[in-house]
């Protein structure tokens, strides 16, 4: 099966550390975030994947041609000379996708969530995609129905909010954990810029299913901080696991 995984973002939040190398090349406890990333999408079948690379795009290619000498199956779709976000990058590398559903994954994710479950779902659900989500704290939110479909966001810090054709009675506030399961269908529905995916959904969720699953237990760890770095690499050295 065919995956993802964004991996062109610049990693200002890491500080210094992403000065000298790309977020992607970030070491715990010996191994890259990337190499992290790919293991965990190989491991449940989804072993067929596209990189996007911009910073350090070359340190990046380097990296993917170790772990191809490995025996893993990474392709690269180039953003060096515009970053396009993960809605515009994705439809960027569109041809690389086929029929079947594939899987989005971001590199700065660290989570023991078990993939299988989140496609499972979507099989049996159908929609256009199918979105992990996650009760923690944060300002930005997915707004979601009682039966986990998507119908809108809110931003609690400005009051921002944007509904997708309903009202936000009965609504609950959940976080996106950026792991995402997606019908090829979808590419009708993009085309080039720079955008994200949540945007697209939240345009899209008012004529199209779009459901969550959500995923509150065992650990989920954006690491684009220097503080959840750290925490990271303590967890996964205390657990000896990752995948």
């Amino acid at each position: 099966m065919k995956a993802m995984i964004f991996a062109a973002g610049l990693g200002k939040r890491l500080g210094n550390i992403t000065e000298s190398i790309p977020k992607a090349l970030v070491d715990i406890n010996g191994k890259t975030a990337l190499q992290l990333a790919v293991e965990k999408c190989s491991a449940y079948g989804f072993d067929d994947i596209i990189i996007n690379v911009h910073h350090f795009a070359d340190l990046v290619e380097d990296e993917v041609k170790r772990l191809n000498k490995k025996g893993f199956r990474i392709s690269v779709s180039d953003e060096r000379e515009k970053l396009l976000e993960n809605g515009g990058g994705l439809y960027k590398a569109r041809d690389f996708f086929g029929k079947d559903p594939f899987l989005l994954y971001n590199v700065d994710i660290i989570s023991d969530f078990d993939l299988s479950d989140l496609y499972a779902l979507h099989l049996e659900k159908r929609g256009l995609a199918t979105l992990v989500v996650r009760h923690r704290p944060g300002k930005r939110f997915l707004l979601v129905d009682k039966n986990g479909q998507l119908r809108g966001w809110r931003n609690t810090s400005t009051g921002e909010e944007i509904l997708a054709g309903a009202t936000a009675e009965g609504l609950s506030e959940i976080a996106f954990s950026s792991i995402h399961i997606v019908e090829p269908e979808i590419f009708k529905y993009m085309n080039e810029g720079i955008y994200s995916m949540v945007n697209l959904y939240l345009k899209l969720a008012k004529e199209h299913n779009i459901y969550t699953l959500k995923h509150d237990e065992g650990y989920w760890i954006d690491m684009g901080t220097p503080e959840s770095l750290d925490y990271v690499r303590k967890l996964l050295k205390a657990s000896r696991k990752y995948v």
